[in-house]
């Protein structure tokens, strides 16, 4: 293959070009890598469709297509795209209103939204958006996580103590719990437990044994041996052999509208998350993934899956840890894990009907357990107060509200404290060190020493229109309150990237306020950008060539008249 198109394929297929580099050495890795991958897949797709109120073998039918697209347009080596906790969980808030109780538009629905957030996805990256894998901070990521992990836990509960608890918000699903502690399934309850100590023992004792696989292996046993369909212990029941039609689906234009705001949200979260474990283990192996070309890969998986009336997926970090901890080299792996689950789904569907449902409970709540990061949280709340608590009211508002709700408020609160912050910058009075070079802050360094006569001020913010007038305010009250009185003011504009017109007419307040009062006013270290907005306004005029410094040092030079003035 020439040059030429071996760029352009690696341009728009960065997956398929990199497949066409294989490397044959890591075959036998991928291998081993792709039957884990599998086994680690099969129960975590099934127990994630109950998550998303889907019958159990769209998490499989969800699961295929995928990997298939994504090794083909993904610039990962390790990432597994699957169904995730967090993405199901937001499907079944967008379809359960709209379905209204009728399961014949569940699925129909859950593809729509699928397609759409797959469509938005693809439209992201081709318009370079990959920049909004940022937009979701980690204190708010870890709020949403946290709200989804307790959102999964109070849902799997009644599952777990053999009864059924009506669809509500956290709050009143425990409140429900509590009252119908009376109708417990003992066996279920035994059944449920013991799987989940067993998930504990083996993510302790073996954590690259394929845990959630060894727990439905010996649930599906148990219930065989024991008849445990026959003794009230809920079972799965049947899966259809073989895989689905490729079907196209049509929904009302009633829906469309929630439908369409409910996918944005969707590709949003779904992105960002899996963006998170694709750029970790990224890291981890050394090399680079491109973001805008991920939002395009993460587009074309999720149209894959809705065709196989699947639901949208994300990067699951499960899976992809299995992947990278057995050697996975290349996305060959997630082929074979592909063609793997197509062969469960020819050959292994009658085992899994025996399957207790209470196993899959202990399966969900030791998944959500895992999405629960409280380190992070106590972490946050002695780095950062107003971040924690951004955090918890993510988290508060996802169990209260919803998932979608609850982010919203939780991105326009980080939102607002971003504003808060930059409306009110940090500042310096700089000083120095007596026998050290440069000038620090005389608040923060006891032994800096402001120069008499002469107040050398940075402001550490682009200086814009919301936060010109606390600008002007810190001038003033340094200027009024400084001994002996100034006879002049330096500006360091190091760390003063923008300047916009509201600023500059401040800036030229400022300076006419400062020579009314005695006071000349210099600019050291202002960069090209502020220097080209200072031409254009004529405060370069204003100020004066002579003023404007390339450094500190020489600001200061010409201020005590010892050296000779370097001017910009």
């Amino acid at each position: 293959m020439d040059q030429p198109n071996t760029g352009r394929i690696a341009r728009f297929l960065p997956g398929l070009a990199a497949l066409a580099r294989y490397d044959r050495s890591w075959f036998s890795s991928d291998l081993i890598a792709g039957l884990s991958v599998a086994a680690v897949a099969v129960p975590i797709a099934i127990a994630y469709s109950q998550l998303a109120a889907v019958p159990p073998a769209h998490g499989l039918y969800a699961s295929i297509l995928p990997l298939v697209a994504y090794a083909i347009f993904g610039t990962s080596r390790q990432l597994i795209l699957a169904p995730d906790a967090a993405t199901c969980a937001v499907i079944a808030t967008i379809v359960a209103p709209l379905a209204a109780g009728n399961p014949d538009q569940i699925i129909p629905l859950t593809m729509a939204v699928t397609v759409i957030t797959g469509i938005f996805c693809i439209v992201a990256g081709i318009a370079r958006l990959g920049f909004l894998t940022n937009f979701l901070a980690r204190p708010i990521l870890t709020g949403y996580l946290n709200g989804i992990a307790l959102s999964i836990i109070s849902g799997q509960l009644g599952r777990l103590f053999g009864f059924s608890l009506s669809p509500a918000g956290f709050f009143r699903l425990l409140w429900q719990f509590v009252e119908k502690l009376g109708q417990t399934h003992t066996l279920t309850l035994a059944i449920g437990l013991g799987t989940f100590a067993l998930l504990r023992v083996l993510k302790h004792l073996a954590p690259k044994v394929p845990s959630a696989l060894v727990a439905v292996v010996v649930g599906i046993a148990a219930s065989f041996f024991f008849n445990l369909g026959e003794r009230g212990v809920a079972v799965l029941g049947s899966i259809p052999a073989g895989l689905p039609s490729l079907i196209f689906t049509s929904i009302s234009t009633d829906a469309l509208g929630p439908l369409v705001l409910g996918a944005a949200g969707l590709a949003l979260i779904s992105f960002n998350s899996g963006m998170v474990t694709a750029r970790s283990f990224a890291v981890k192996n050394r090399y680079e993934i491109d973001s805008n070309k991920e939002f395009i890969a993460l587009g074309v998986a999720d149209i894959g899956a809705a065709l196989m009336q699947g639901f949208a997926v994300s990067g699951a970090d499960s899976r992809t840890a299995v992947n990278d901890s057995v050697g996975g080299k290349s996305q060959v792996t997630g082929l074979i894990a592909a063609g793997l689950l197509v062969l469960v789904l020819l050959f292994l569907t009658s085992p899994l009907a025996l399957l207790p449902i209470t196993v899959l409970a202990a399966v969900l709540i030791n998944a959500a357990l895992g999405l629960f990061d409280f380190k992070s949280l106590i972490n946050l709340r002695h780095i950062s107060m107003p971040e924690f608590r951004v955090s918890l009211l993510a988290t508060l508002g996802v169990i209260t509200l919803g998932v979608l709700p609850g982010v919203a408020i939780a991105v326009g609160m980080a939102i607002l404290l971003v504003l808060i912050r930059a409306s009110n910058p940090r500042d310096a009075v700089l000083g120095r060190v007596p026998g050290a070079e440069g000038f620090h802050d005389i608040k923060e360094t006891r032994e800096a020493e402001a120069i008499p006569g002469l107040i050398i001020y940075r402001f550490e913010s682009a200086l814009l229109f919301f936060n010109s007038d606390c600008f002007k305010s810190r001038i003033r009250d340094l200027v009024k309150t400084e001994t002996p009185r100034p006879r002049q003011f330096l500006l360091d504009a190091e760390s003063m990237p923008l300047l916009d017109t509201t600023g500059a007419a401040t800036l030229e307040e400022v300076i006419e306020e400062l020579s009314g009062q005695g006071v000349d006013f210099a600019m050291a270290r202002a960069n090209g950008r502020v220097r080209l907005m200072l031409e254009r306004t004529g405060l370069k005029q204003k100020i004066g060539d002579a003023k404007l410094f390339t450094t500190i040092d020489s600001a200061v030079a010409a201020f005590r008249g010892t050296e000779r003035v370097e001017v910009a």
